[in-house]
């Protein structure tokens, strides 16, 4: 095989990698988007579904993790290419992780729904939107090497902190005025704090993206809202 023939088929390669994170993405936004549209409609079948199709997600990590793991081992990639490469590793645990935290809301969402509706289930899908939006430039923002909007997605980290925060307080509320309220509410904090997660995780891929088109770190702390109580924690879950 001619060097220009290695060069072209090492860059089909890493074309292959960037096309898997942009497939894998795609499946934890419609992961996302189904738990969320299931909250807001009680569907108890279409959570049903998100969480029957977590693996979906596991299985493309393990494909990303096998592919990156050939291509260090045949290619020995080094600058930008061994960044693309390290990149895409992190992204896809960032993707795995918020799949994962989706289908934990789809999970609540099935005990919520034995419940009888309150008020402020129609709060958390505020979160729910602004998170999803924030999924899906960063997604853009991969495919697209694009820093700016990378940058964008994680200044809007502060937004989300702030907005959990009241929203937390605002699930307090409805919990001393009502005890009745305490079960389902509680709930919704667990859910509240794994939508928030989220947005963590995709902050962590704008940081991947800095990293990819700058080889540095972002030197500036990362924006954060004003603190609450810790959330609650799932099982076996990191919230």
């Amino acid at each position: 095989m001619t060097p220009e023939h290695t060069v072209r088929s090492y860059d089909e390669e890493l074309g292959h990698l960037n096309n898997l994170i942009a497939r894998m993405g795609g499946l934890a936004e419609a992961q996302l988007d189904g738990a969320l549209t299931a909250l807001v409609r009680r569907d108890s079948d279409l959570a049903g579904k998100v969480i029957a199709a977590d693996h979906k997600v596991d299985e493309m990590e393990q494909e990303i993790h096998s592919f990156t793991v050939r291509l260090l081992a045949l290619r020995q990639p080094v600058a930008h290419d061994l960044r693309c490469i390290v990149g895409a590793l992190k992204a896809s645990g960032d993707l795995e992780r918020i799949a994962d935290y989706a289908t934990n809301v789809a999970k609540r969402t099935l005990i919520l729904n034995q419940l009888p509706p309150v008020q402020p289930t129609a709060v958390v899908p505020r979160l729910g939107r602004l998170v999803q939006e924030i999924v899906k430039e960063i997604l853009d923002a991969y495919v697209d090497q694009n820093i700016e909007k990378a940058l964008a997605v994680w200044k809007q980290d502060e937004e989300v902190d702030d907005m959990y925060t009241g929203l937390f307080r605002e699930l307090i509320t409805y919990m001393m005025e009502d005890p009745r309220n305490i079960t389902p509410c509680i709930h919704l904090m667990f859910i509240a704090k794994n939508i928030e997660r989220i947005g963590d995780h995709a902050t962590n891929i704008a940081e991947t993206i800095h990293f990819l088109a700058t080889g540095t770190a972002i030197r500036q702390a990362r924006p954060k809202g004003e603190s609450v109580l810790p959330g609650p924690r799932d099982q076996g879950e990191d919230v």
